[in-house]
Formats: structure tokens, C-alpha cells, sequence
């Protein structure tokens, strides 16, 4: 009999990530909603289930924060990487008319900001409200009179709502990326991604000294971005994506190179690249 896999999302149900975790596993697996991106990383490093699903960046809205914060601390490794193509919909309980405008438009900050001209045009007076989680508003706009939620159509049908208006996100093209946490990594295939954290000294010169050895080797940087390091004032570090496992020679040499012009290097792992499994 084949072993049923505990993942935990960002729940509750009907949430996107809900959707990425069931489009990176295959079959059937026991799925866990759970409350916060924090508690998805605890139940892992917890060994309460075996792998985590958490969203890392959108194609409109830029970086997860909670979610780099928590990579920042964590001993879990990124094991894969799923897309998943984001479509927003306005919906309303069955008892609503859906000529009559909602009194609450609520939903997850980042779902707010990805239909924020959308808002503006079409209810520029109704108030709104951020919640945990879109499938949280999708909940709430199930039990309070004159609520609407923004969330996928995935809630719409667990929640038994209906869409007054759909795709209402600003970009077309919208689209979120979610990282599988476990922990530990997976082996190379030949088209890999690997994801580190840079902390560097607050000296001058200190991006340029990083960036250096991947020119030198010819190694592709697919992203890089800054967090505050939270250990003192105005120092940062680097969230780094680049192709290569980190069992590569040259991803080896790069890891030898960047000891001598950084302060801390962590490997958040090494995994296929999305598409290529």
C-alpha cells in the first residue's frame, strides 16, 4: 500500500496554495489546512507532516515577507517549486443579489493589492478588509450577510458562493510561486534551481563582491532580492536564486568563492526547476 503524505498549506480550505499543493503531489495525500505560513513551517520542522506548501512571490506584487522571514530562521530545505497561474473572482452569498453592492469586500492582503485598480473602479466606496487568507474571506462571505470576498473559484465551490464578477486581477499574466519545504532536499537532475541567503558585511562594494564569482563562472542569476537582517540596523540580506545543484562542481566552487566575500552563505536548498520534472 502506498504511504499517504502529510502536507500543510496556508489554509483554510480553498486557498491557492491548497491548489499548488495539489498540483505538485500527485495522487492522493492527506492535505492539512492550517492557520499561518509560520505554523505551516512549524508542522514540518515538527515532523507533523512531511511536507510544506507556502507562497514565496507574485508576479504583481513582488515578495512573501512572512515567508522569507521564516526561511530566514528555518532548518527545512526547499525541495520543489510549483507556478500557479492566479485568477481573482468577486463572489457573494447565494442570498445576495448581485446587482446590489457588497457593505465589506474582504480577502488576503496580497489578492487586495493584485485587484486594487479593479477595486478602485468598480467599488471605490466600499470598504475593505485584509484577512488571513482568501479562502478566509470566502468563508466569512458564507456566514455575514453583505460580505464579498475575493478568492479563487476553488472557494467559491467549497463555500458554496457565487461569482458576480471573474479575472478581476489587474494583470492578465498574474501568477504565484510556491515553495514544497520537507526536510531534507532532493537530488540533481540536470535542471536545477538552488536558493541561498547571503549576509554581508556593511562595508562598500559588498553586492558587487557577491555577484562577482557568478559572472566569473558563468552561473545564471534568476533572482536576488533584500530583507533586513533583524541583527542590527540597517544591515540586510540577500535572497538568491540561481541555476545548479549545489552537488555541481562549478555550484561547489561558486559556495568556495563567495566564503571569501561574504559572512554567512545558507543553502535553503537545491530542486528541480519548475516544468522540468
Amino acid at each position: 500500500m502506498t504511504k499517504l503524505f502529510k502536507v500543510s498549506y496556508l489554509g483554510p480550505e480553498g486557498t491557492f496554495s491548497q491548489l499548488a499543493a495539489a498540483s505538485y503531489f500527485s495522487g492522493e495525500q492527506n492535505y492539512i489546512p492550517l492557520l499561518s505560513i509560520d505554523d505551516v513551517f512549524s508542522s514540518v520542522e515538527s515532523a507533523e507532516t512531511d511536507f510544506g506548501v507556502v507562497p514565496v512571490e507574485n508576479s504583481t506584487e513582488g515578495a512573501v515577507n512572512n515567508t522569507q522571514d521564516c526561511l530566514v530562521d528555518t532548518t527545512l530545505q526547499i525541495s520543489g517549486e510549483v507556478i500557479v497561474p492566479i485568477t481573482h473572482n468577486l463572489m457573494i452569498s447565494h442570498d445576495l443579489a448581485a446587482d446590489k453592492h457588497p457593505e465589506l469586500i474582504v480577502s488576503h492582503r496580497q489578492s487586495l493589492a493584485q485587484c486594487r485598480q479593479w477595486l478602485n473602479t468598480m467599488y471605490p466606496d466600499v470598504p475593505i478588509e485584509e484577512v488571513a487568507s482568501n479562502a478566509k474571506a470566502a468563508q466569512l462571505a458564507s456566514q455575514q450577510h453583505g460580505v464579498a470576498a475575493i478568492a479563487g473559484e476553488l472557494a467559491a465551490q467549497i463555500y458554496k458562493l457565487k461569482i458576480v464578477h471573474r479575472s478581476i486581477q489587474d494583470k492578465s499574466n498574474n501568477s504565484t510561486r510556491f515553495l514544497v519545504l520537507s526536510d531534507s532536499g532532493s537530488s540533481a537532475t540536470g535542471k536545477d534551481k538552488t536558493s541561498i541567503l547571503v549576509y554581508t558585511d556593511n562595508k562598500p562594494g559588498a553586492l558587487f563582491r557577491i555577484l562577482e564569482p557568478f559572472e566569473k563562472l558563468g552561473i545564471s542569476l534568476s533572482k536576488i532580492e533584500t530583507r533586513p537582517s533583524k541583527i542590527e540596523a540597517w544591515e540586510y540580506v540577500f535572497f538568491m536564486d540561481f541555476e545548479g545543484h549545489r552537488e555541481d562542481s562549478r555550484v561547489i566552487n561558486l559556495f568556495s568563492q563567495l566564503k571569501t566575500c561574504t559572512a554567512e552563505v545558507k543553502v535553503l536548498g537545491s530542486y528541480p526547476l519548475f516544468g522540468s520534472e
